[in-house]
């Protein structure tokens, strides 16, 4: 490679929503920053979540320096497990960011072979050539950060995810002073968050979201129940407040939930009022008119502690006539089916829905518009323009709104998708070679079943451990299931060998099918993940194997 040539690498993250994952190479030196991860599609079977293709860094593991977080969310930081376990390389964030990554690589064992080292808003830290600055940002989750790296051919502006809050919750202001000095001394190259691009004018500042949360407090006169993004550390704050104002008890529900504002709590960064918490199982027997639950599930997840609760499945917690149940969050694209559903299982129960885009909506985003990305690019004036982290019809709106720069010395925008390069050099900047990328499927959490394609994962699973066809008929009018279950297995064990285990196995989907209420047999999609869970568990058991399992309800 070239002396004094600079190479822009992102692994992902670019022309889609997630995995975000950038690298930054100088000569025989490189840095990472983010290490994402993106749920699956629809028709990506058995896969619980996607990482990006880290072949690149692999081949050239000698090289990095160190993996650089801008901040919390899985999307930036879902990733590192299976990063971590191809590459013994430190890791550098902020408090709260490293100990939500410390969560993750609990989970994976691997908490004692990695190197974390936190770094605060406003501290720096050298990486080889790479001196890296922290710049405190605003955005749905606390401790965030752009990042400043100095190198030996000028400074590079990355900003990781962001919108420009003039009134954050906790006060802590967007550090617009220190992007504007830099823009000052010289940018050579900004790379900029695309996703609100399309929305004109300026995000709302999270501190809009308090009225309308007291609102629903004022207006609910039983039960309050609230769903949001259990990284939403200053909507659970408002919460919280709000809950001791208008002498409620709060109950957290949900892992994620009750993982994320424990790590809050203990760093400092989530204040919980004296005797305001309340254990979930004492919820029923608290008066409604004194209660707010927060649960997970914004999304419709199968199994989230919203999901129960819709259902009347959770064993904390049911609904009742009068009831309220609020999300506090978008819908993201492509989950609207699941969140509908579950809504409507909501609305039977009697419970008083509110979600979606309500006038005025309790919630915000997190991302800044139209004028908040204008306002960083005149800041910055950079001499190179790079959006990130959106669809390429994104970035492409966002490489428009740059234009407008060129008398203040931008030189050219670059529209990159993950695996283009752009090269920077003395001459100034071109895109560059591309390096493989792709996508990873991770099925069951495990790092030993990384596949790259789920048309490989899927032929190497039904090639290894086969597949099991559980086949329930459901009569529709009573729920109930009409005879013993069917189950048909093909390169899983032969039917003399796996008689006893097929037979044990109708059972337990029986089971699973009488436990389930009445509505969750209504439901397909629940029922066919609860199968899918319950049988996968049991083989696993019995077998130490994980065939492909994919449950047939059939209506009659």
């Amino acid at each position: 490679m070239a002396d004094k040539q600079l190479q822009i690498i992102p692994l992902g993250g670019l022309g889609e929503f997630g995995m975000n994952c950038m690298a930054v190479r100088y000569g025989d030196d490189i840095i990472v920053l983010d290490a994402g991860m993106m749920f699956p599609d629809a028709e990506l079977l058995g896969v619980d979540i996607v990482t990006p293709d880290f072949s690149y860094l692999e081949e050239n593991s000698d090289k990095v320096r160190g993996l650089i977080l801008t901040h919390g969310h899985e999307d930036h930081i879902g990733g590192i497990p299976f990063l971590l376990s191809q590459l013994d390389i430190p890791v550098y964030g902020t408090a709260f960011t490293l100990a939500l990554v410390e969560r993750r690589l609990e989970e994976h064992q691997m908490l004692d072979k990695v190197r974390l080292n936190t770094v605060k808003p406003g501290g720096k830290l050298t990486l080889g050539p790479f001196a890296i600055e922290f710049i405190h940002v605003t955005h749905s989750i606390v401790a965030c950060v752009a990042l400043a790296i100095t190198t030996p051919l000028g400074v590079i502006i990355h900003t990781g995810d962001y919108k420009v809050d003039p009134t954050p919750t906790d006060n802590e202001l967007f550090d617009l002073h220190t992007l504007a000095e830099y823009g000052k001394r010289g940018v050579l190259l900004l790379m900029s968050d695309s996703t609100n691009v399309d929305r004109p004018g300026y995000t709302e500042s999270e501190r809009a979201v308090g009225p309308r949360l007291e609102d629903l407090f004022v207006r609910s006169p039983r039960r309050l129940v609230i769903s949001c993004f259990s990284s939403s550390i200053h909507r659970l704050q408002q919460i919280l407040d709000l809950a001791q104002e208008y002498g409620r008890k709060v109950a957290f529900l949900g892992r994620s939930m009750n993982n994320t504002t424990e790590i809050a709590h203990d760093l400092g960064l989530l204040t919980i009022p004296n005797g305001i918490l309340l254990r979930p199982q004492d919820i029923m027997q608290t008066a409604p008119s004194k209660l707010v639950a927060v649960a997970s599930g914004t999304q419709g997840e199968p199994m989230s502690a919203l999901s129960r609760v819709a259902v009347d499945n959770h064993k904390s917690l049911s609904l009742e006539a009068g009831d309220t149940v609020a999300l506090s969050s978008r819908i993201i694209p492509g989950n609207e089916k699941a969140i509908y559903r579950m809504m409507n299982h909501v609305a039977k129960r009697g419970a008083d829905v509110i979600y979606g885009p309500m006038n005025p909506p309790i919630h915000v985003s997190g991302h800044g518009s139209a004028e908040e990305l204008r306002l960083v690019l005149n800041l910055v004036r950079p001499r190179f323009f790079v959006p990130i982290h959106g669809e390429y019809r994104q970035m492409a709106k966002h490489a428009q709104l740059a234009h407008h720069l060129s008398h203040l010395g931008l030189e050219d925008t670059f529209i990159l998708e993950s695996g283009q390069t752009l090269v920077i050099d003395n001459e100034g900047a071109r895109k560059g070679e591309p390096v493989t990328v792709g996508r990873v499927c991770i099925d069951s959490g495990s790092i030993g079943d990384v596949v790259e394609e789920f048309v490989i994962r899927d032929r190497r699973h039904l090639s290894e451990d086969g597949f099991v066809l559980p086949i329930i008929a459901i009569n529709k009018n009573s729920g109930r299931s009409e005879g013993l279950p069917e189950i048909v297995s093909r390169g899983f064990m032969s039917m003399e060998e796996g008689t006893d285990l097929l037979r044990d196995a109708r059972q337990v989907v029986l089971k699973t099918i009488e436990s389930s209420t009445v509505e969750e047999r209504g439901d397909w999609g629940v029922m066919q993940e609860k199968i899918r869970v319950d049988l996968r568990r049991f083989i696993h058991k019995q077998t130490s194997r994980r065939p492909l399992i994919m449950p047939v309800i059939l209506e009659v």
